[in-house]
């Protein structure tokens, strides 16, 4: 990671009343691939029934804790969700399951928060080294 990777503060347009945050976040250019839909392994032998969609967002900014997002769509408070994220540094993919915790309508499309969920199955501990090794750069 370099130093124009991730830096210190929020962006402007952030809508008023984050200051409640738990976590420093950097601004981050990355993107995280979303899956927003899902089919159950029975559905999925059945013809017509297609792959889980997968819907590419850009990252405004990390924490340790989640990240918030820009996205096309709308996504449902409380919604758990897989997410594969890629930090833009060319290094790794992390998959990670994720919470929605909010979700607000803005000129680009929508803005998400989400809270990044602790699991064996995903990518959570590399996530937080990850984002660890990013705070000490700064």
């Amino acid at each position: 990671m370099t130093d124009q990777d991730y830096t210190f503060g929020t962006e402007p347009e952030l809508p008023r009343g984050h200051d409640d945050r738990a976590y420093y976040r950097l601004t981050a250019r990355a993107v995280a691939g979303i899956q927003i839909e899902t089919s159950e392994p029975a559905e999925s032998a059945v013809a017509g029934h297609s792959a889980p969609r997968v819907l590419q967002c850009r990252i405004r900014d990390i924490s340790v804790g989640g990240f918030s997002l820009i996205s096309r769509e709308p996504f449902t408070q409380g919604a758990i969700l897989s997410a594969s994220v890629d930090l833009a540094n060319g290094a790794n993919t992390y998959g990670l399951t994720i919470e929605v915790k909010w979700c607000r309508p803005v000129e680009q499309g929508y803005l998400v928060g989400v809270s990044v969920l602790e699991s064996d199955e995903t990518d959570y501990l590399e996530w937080m080294e990850a984002i660890a090794d990013a705070l000490a750069e700064c």
